[in-house]
């Protein structure tokens, strides 16, 4: 909302979950189903450093239709103060001027962090925090790489609404596990007579009636101890020292390579100058046989821009209006060191 030039009480969510849950999906459905007279800003949060969510994002909805991207790429927004979400996010609301933003962190961040800098006192006029939703894939809990990860229990922590994301894949029982463990893990946790709101959903299709309303994370986040003195918070911060693979000019060579590493997964990626055209076909069957826990790509073919969304359940491709230049990010546990040969292996001649 804008008040005699000042911007006030922009509505404000935070959307998490961890790698592969289905975020981007989710922000994507609530984009296409946004009120057309209304301008909604998205801060994107990517572990990997090239930065492709945001080429994703503009490659479905642009500002003619009133959606305004910017990302912050290199890990965990939180972390340096906040230094690289504040500036993010100061530009994105002077340009966007919008009447809902839309956040969503890195799947290995923190949302509690984030949401402690959105309650500061800088934003408090700003910002309206409104509801926090989680998104989470039921059939992970059996997985203690997820249970025993303290991002993907913050996570649950954190939200006013968890959202059973996948539905559709599910088996008997997984949706009452959901349940139990949201209420052993959630904020309403131990709070008699009280259940944290627990809903499903297939492909991200939510409704954006879920994004209405306070949020009660901001009282959470006060009873838990800050990161910055924890062990635990293992995101490289060396990106806050330094330009990041997505801002540095593609040098002679055509490409840049970028990693990164924390929370126990590391990434890899390339963005490649604008004139190597890809072969569809052959980078179709690469990505469907790269074994990662997240791949995200937008790629120059020879047969037009196409998005690839990919987690070990397979891939999904989406045609592009507009892709500048081709990029692609890996994140798993450990990485193929032949990807970049088998990348240029794709490249038209």
């Amino acid at each position: 909302m804008i008040s005699k030039g000042k911007i006030v009480g922009v509505p404000t969510n935070i959307i998490t979950g961890f790698l592969g849950v289905g975020k981007t999906s989710a922000i994507l459905h609530l984009m296409k189903n946004k009120p057309e007279n209304e301008r909604w800003a998205v801060l994107v949060n990517e572990f990997g450093e090239i930065g492709v969510d945001g080429s994703l994002f503009e490659g479905h909805r642009h500002q003619a239709e009133g959606v305004y991207i910017r990302e912050v790429p290199g890990g965990c927004m939180c972390c340096a103060a906040g230094l690289p979400m504040q500036i993010a996010l100061n530009q994105l609301l002077h340009e966007a001027k919008p009447d809902r933003l839309l956040i969503e962190p890195t799947g290995l961040g923190h949302p509690k962090e984030v949401l402690e800098v959105l309650s500061t006192e800088h934003y408090r006029d700003v910002l309206s925090l409104n509801q926090t939703l989680t998104l989470v894939d039921a059939r992970k809990l059996s997985d203690p790489r997820y249970t025993n990860h303290e991002t993907f229990n913050q996570q649950i922590a954190i939200a006013d609404r968890v959202i059973g994301n996948k539905v559709d894949l599910y088996e008997e029982n997984d949706r009452q596990a959901l349940r139990d463990y949201v209420a052993n893990h959630g904020n309403k946790a131990g709070v008699e007579g009280i259940e944290q709101q627990v809903v499903f959903a297939q492909h991200g299709n939510i409704d954006a009636a879920y994004l209405v309303g306070a949020t009660a994370g901001i009282s959470h986040c006060h009873h838990h101890d800050h990161h910055h003195s924890s062990h635990s918070h293992s995101h490289s911060h060396s990106h806050s020292h330094k330009l990041l693979a997505s801002d540095l000019p593609i040098p002679a060579s055509g490409f840049i390579k970028a990693m990164n590493q924390g929370e126990g997964y590391r990434s890899v990626g390339w963005r490649f100058k604008p004139e190597i055209i890809f072969d569809r076909v052959k980078i179709d069957a690469l990505l469907a046989e790269v074994c990662a826990e997240r791949i995200k790509g937008v790629f120059v073919t020879d047969d037009g821009y196409v998005g690839y969304n990919a987690t070990k359940e397979g891939v999904t491709k989406t045609e592009l209006g507009a892709c500048p230049e081709s990029r692609v990010e890996f994140i798993a546990d450990t990485l193929d060191d032949s990807l970049e040969s088998k990348l240029f292996a794709c490249v038209v001649k």
